[in-house]
Formats: structure tokens, sequence, C-alpha cells
């Protein structure tokens, strides 16, 4: 494929759409490739999720330059077979790089990085440290080089952007051979939706720089992060994804001794136990219910009891770690909520901020009850002592932006 190529399509309204020297985005989960085909301008993708690999049910659910959609079934069809797939209904479009996310790059990793042979092993090695994550975006990786030798390929580290927390935040209170040892540390995660939302809030904030945001990724997966002037000072996951927040099925936070308890006193095991706290608690734990808070916000009205448990749990847990986490900010700019329910929650952003009476925080609930379904804006009143934004979260262009920027496309 040469560089400087632009693609152009007519869609079903006769308008023209082009993909110019695009970069194309992939997200390799333990189940799941999601991806991005992103022209050099950010104007104009395509998109598309392969998932249920391994299964039976497992297809690619495309989205086309013109925006038709396309289901394409791949039964019982793993990573390999998937992205084969995925390679060969972009390969029209001319790719000039390709950004992968990988989700663990150790202490080793600060930025994003063009793949050489090291780097390649680097990913691999780190399954240590994301045993369900790393194996996959290493596949991602070997499956573009065999099929596309010579395209330039970049992987953007999850935690890179949290290799600025400083020692104070980093360290775990713990004997120092771990540490320089064994690496056991607070790392970090979601860094990529983390620096694309504060980066976005300090663009559209009339606020006088530099600024200090907490930012709150909440989905399924949960964190927080303190971030200043474009660096990440603290943030609420740790050396793995369970650390910090309730999220839909993890914990986040627990006693440590939890482990020894429940192994005494219930002959679980660790395993047991590693997967009750990652797959079976948190929303759908304290619930009963599921994972998703559209439901569990439903049985709340209801007047289910443990769904409002619930809810009141994960808003508190929230709150808590966002008014801790301003302790790491020499200046406090605002508050700015993105992903899932981050961004369509209107109830669970109310019921957080209510919880933090101490900050003088006052929202407009004209304009917070407007913000979902992929809207952008402030809900702060004019004497608010922060700024409260809804920022959509948007890593594939984050990660296409990283990809440039490694190899000098910019």
């Amino acid at each position: 494929m040469s560089a400087g190529v632009t693609t152009t399509f007519d869609d079903k309204n006769s308008e023209t759409s082009t993909l110019t020297n695009p970069t194309l985005v992939l997200n390799c989960g333990s189940s799941s490739i999601k991806y991005a085909l992103i022209s050099d301008d950010e104007s104009t993708r395509i998109t598309g999720l392969a998932e249920n690999l391994g299964l039976d049910t497992a297809r690619i659910k495309h989205t086309a330059l013109n925006g038709e959609k396309l289901e394409i079934a791949i039964p019982g069809g793993r990573h390999e077979l998937a992205l084969q797939k995925i390679l060969a209904l972009l390969e029209q479009y001319h790719f000039i790089a390709v950004g992968h996310r990988a989700v663990h790059g150790g202490r080793e990793y600060s930025e994003a990085v063009q793949v050489d042979d090291h780097v390649l092993q680097e990913v691999k090695r780190l399954k240590v440290l994301a045993p369900l994550h790393n194996p996959a975006n290493a596949l991602g990786i070997e499956a573009v080089q065999a099929i596309y030798p010579d395209i330039p390929q970049v992987v953007v580290f999850d935690t890179a952007f949290h290799q600025t927390m400083p020692p104070v935040a980093f360290r775990y209170p713990l004997p120092k051979a771990l540490y320089s040892e064994h690496k056991i540390r607070r790392y970090g995660f979601h860094g990529t939706s983390h620096a694309y939302v504060s980066e976005r809030a300090s663009e559209i904030t009339s606020a006088e720089g530099p600024h200090g945001w907490l930012t709150a990724h909440l989905g399924n997966g949960c964190s927080a992060t303190a971030v200043y002037d474009g660096k990440s000072l603290d943030t609420s996951m740790g050396l793995t994804p369970l650390e910090g927040l309730m999220m839909g099925t993890r914990s986040g936070d627990v006693d440590p001794s939890l482990h020894i308890h429940l192994k005494r006193q219930l002959g679980m095991s660790l395993e047991e136990i590693d997967k009750m706290l990652n797959n079976e608690s948190g929303l759908l734990g304290i619930s009963g219910l599921s994972n998703d808070l559209r439901t569990v916000e439903q049985a709340a009205n209801e007047g289910h009891e443990d769904a409002l448990l619930a809810i009141e749990m994960f808003c508190y847990r929230v709150a808590k770690y966002l008014a801790s986490l301003s302790c790491a900010l020499p200046k406090f700019t605002g508050i700015v909520f993105t992903g899932g329910i981050g961004e369509n929650s209107v109830t669970t952003r109310t019921r957080i901020l209510e919880m933090m009476p101490h900050f003088g925080i006052k929202v407009d609930a004209n304009k917070n009850a407007d913000l979902y379904a992929g809207k952008e804006g402030s809900f702060h009143t004019d004497d608010s002592s922060i700024e409260l934004w809804v920022v959509p979260t948007d890593e594939e262009c984050r990660i296409a932006q990283e990809t440039r920027a490694a190899l000098g496309l910019q």
C-alpha cells in the first residue's frame, strides 16, 4: 500500500465521503476485536466489532463508509480468522499505518512505540500482568505482520498515560524488593480515554490554564484520574484493573485480607476468589440482577431494595474517590464525566455530585438533563466552584493520533 491515497465513496445520499491516508485502529480483547479506520483529518471513519470469538455465535458487525450495516457470521472463529476477515474488508481503503491498543505496558513504556521484534516480545511477556488482554493484543500485531509486513504498526498502551504519576501515587506501601525486583506497583488503566477527555476539556473550557481535571470514566469498567497540565498524577486502578471504583462486575477496593478470610472460612481457592471479585461482584453482585446500570436503575425505580443499594454504593464510591483524588491536583478546574454511564446517566452524575457537598459544586439541572447520547457540554452554574463537563470518549481517535505521532505522520 502506498501513502497519500484518498479513497472516495458515494453514499446513498449522493454525498461524497473520503478517507485520506487512514489509520487502522485495532483493539483486540479476550473475546472481541473492536476496529476503526480513521482519516488523517479525523472527520471520516469506518467502524466495526468482531464479537463472541471462539463461539458458534462469533460474528463481525461492520459499518461501511456510507453507513450501511453488514454482518458476517464466522462460527467458531477465533482472533486470527476474524482479523483476516477484517483486513480483507478494509484492504480497498489503503490504510497507511496500524495502531494497536495494548492493555499493559508495565513500567517500560510511557508513550506509544513503533512495533519491532523487541516491542512485540514485551507485549507478550507482560501477559503476566494482563493475562486476558496482552496475548490478544499480540495476536493482532502478528496478524497484520503476516498479511501486510511493510505497513508500520504502533502500540498504544493503556498504562502509558499514567507513567507520569509520582512515586507517592504509584508505589504500594510494601517491601521495596517487590517493586524493584518484581515491578509490583500501581499502573492504572483506561489511559487513552483519560488522556482524550482531559485534553478535550482543556480545549473547550474558557478557564485559563494549566488545568486540573478529575476525569471519571464510568462504564462496565470504571476508573477515575487526576490530570494536571495534561499529565496523570494519580488514578484509581492499580496493578490490575480490579483496584478502585465499584464497577459492573468488579468489586473495586476490598480489604486485602478478604482472600485469606474466605479461604479459611469457606475453603475458597485463590482462583475462585479472583473470579468472584472480577466477574460476580460490583453492580451485579449487590443488585443480584445485572451488571447493566440501566437494568439496575429500572429495578430500583420499581422498589427493588438491593438494586437501590447497588446504585447508592456505586455513586458513593465514585464520589469518595473523586474527593480523594482532588488531593493530587495543584489546581482543581473541574470534573469530566465519560464512558457509557458517565455520558448517559443524568441521575448517576447528579447523585455522585450530591455526595460531594463540601466542594461548592452547583449543577445546572436543565443542562445536565440534556447531556446524553453522545452530546458534549458543560452543566455547572456560573457560580459553581468548579466546572462540570460531559465529554464522550473517543479512544480510537486518540490511538490514531498517537500512532501518527509515533511514526512522524502528524
